[in-house]
């Protein structure tokens, strides 16, 4: 037995706890859209009222990410990662005794959003680079597909718990459990750097193990954001991210089950699907980073775009009280779609910007978000209007179809000639003269 475990690099107990934070973390992401009907039914809040809470927290979700890594860097990441389990767990858990809409923006909104996005890809990144060289890609996918799929795996067990005798304060409180619960996993098997346990990263040698820069990250977060936004890629990729997050995170997530509502469909049916997208997430995101090897980024996302907006113009005759095939195609195929456009879009940051790719692709992220957070509230606005999600699902798909025009009109950036290595001899009379004939 000890010997066995012997075998077992640190650093895949640092990445099996990261995971299960990540996925504590997203219990509560999968709350809000589960919750909207209720909350609406108990106090009398508006979609656009309940709407706006989502879009804070989504909104921070995103800009906290490229600040995140400097408190990793200054604080360590297990004493950063503890603070924002507790911080989430304390924003879910007292929502339960809420009384106005400004506390439900207050906890949801900034307290839950500042915590889920100390973590979020600021943890995969700061986890990846510190422990692992070798399957560093593996591990970066595996954490991403993780974090993204288990806010939507939690979907229908929230939405079971909250049809029971307990109601949406039964299902808020198990979301505060589920991040409680990885708390003592955290402050056990999380360490900030290999040499802490005597060991050095996976596949790696006490080399790559390097200290930490302290001081600055903030700062350099900025400059990264001010050197990006004066080239054309950042602009496209991040409009592109924008309206990705938008008819994702923003859009489907929190308003597929209340609009699958209003027209019939029980919420655990429709919390079952959005599970079922999290399930094919997964399979996506891998194939997705395959296709990205082989495959122009720009063709990926013009393909991955411009059939997320066609299958969001076909979504409003989807809807009914039944579930048919044809809902069930469009679930699966907004599955492989979900993050399918994460990979094509890092290998454009990373070739666009060289170094700065981490810095950079932080902010593209947060404009994911922000893109997440306009919908969120959007959404809500156009269903108190119209009394239909149907504008929203269409202005969605008209956007996504813009986006797949913006990736393609990206510039791809020639790879540099090889040097030829350098000849330590004299020319020959006969090289001399091929070389000026």
């Amino acid at each position: 037995m000890t010997t066995r475990t012997a075998r077992i690099h640190p650093a895949w107990w640092v990445a099996a706890v990261t995971f299960l934070a990540l996925v504590g973390a997203a219990a509560f992401r999968a709350v809000p859209g589960v919750l909207i009907d209720p909350l609406r039914a108990e106090f009398g809040w508006s979609v656009s009222t309940i709407s706006a809470a989502v879009a804070v927290n989504m909104a921070l979700y995103g800009l906290t990410a490229p600040f995140a890594a400097a408190l990793m860097e200054r604080f360590g990441i297990r004493r950063v990662v503890v603070c924002a389990l507790l911080l989430t767990a304390l924003g879910s858990g007292l929502t339960v005794l809420m009384t106005a809409s400004w506390q439900l923006v207050l906890l949801w909104g900034f307290a839950v959003g500042l915590g889920t996005g100390s973590m979020a890809l600021s943890l995969v990144a700061t986890v990846t680079g510190r422990w692992f060289v070798a399957r560093r890609g593996l591990v970066s996918g595996i954490l991403t597909a993780g974090g993204a799929t288990g806010q939507l795996v939690f979907l229908p067990v929230v939405a079971a718990v909250a049809q029971t005798g307990g109601g949406w304060r039964a299902a808020s409180l198990g979301t505060t459990a589920a991040a409680l619960a990885v708390v003592p996993l955290v402050a056990w098997l999380l360490r900030d750097r290999p040499r802490d346990v005597g060991a050095v990263p996976y596949g790696g040698t006490a080399a790559d193990d390097v200290d930490p820069v302290r001081t600055g990250a903030a700062r350099n977060a900025l400059r990264g954001l001010a050197e990006a936004a004066r080239s054309r890629p950042f602009w496209l990729l991040a409009g592109g991210f924008f309206i990705c997050g938008l008819s994702t995170n923003g859009l489907v997530q929190p308003h597929f089950i209340p609009a699958a509502h209003d027209h019939g469909m029980p919420v655990t049916t429709a919390a079952t699907l959005l599970a079922v997208v999290g399930v094919f997430d997964i399979a996506g995101t891998v194939f997705s980073g395959w296709l990205t090897d082989r495959v122009d980024p720009r063709v990926l996302l013009l393909a991955y775009y411009g059939l997320r907006g066609l299958s969001l113009f076909a979504l409003p005759t989807l809807f009914g009280p039944d579930l048919h095939v044809s809902m069930v195609a469009f679930i699966v195929f907004y599955g492989l779609d979900w993050v399918a456009t994460v990979p094509p879009t890092l290998a454009l940051v990373r070739e666009h910007f060289g170094a700065r790719a981490p810095v950079v692709f932080g902010w593209v992220f947060a404009s994911h978000q922000l893109g997440s957070a306009f919908a969120a509230f959007g959404g809500g606005v156009i269903r108190d209007v119209t009394g239909s999600y149907d504008l929203a699902w269409f202005l969605a798909g008209g956007l996504c179809l813009a986006a797949a025009a913006m990736s393609l009109s990206i510039r791809r950036r020639p790879v540099p000639p090889a040097v030829p290595p350098a000849v330590p001899t004299e020319p020959t009379t006969a090289s001399a003269a091929t070389t000026h004939g």
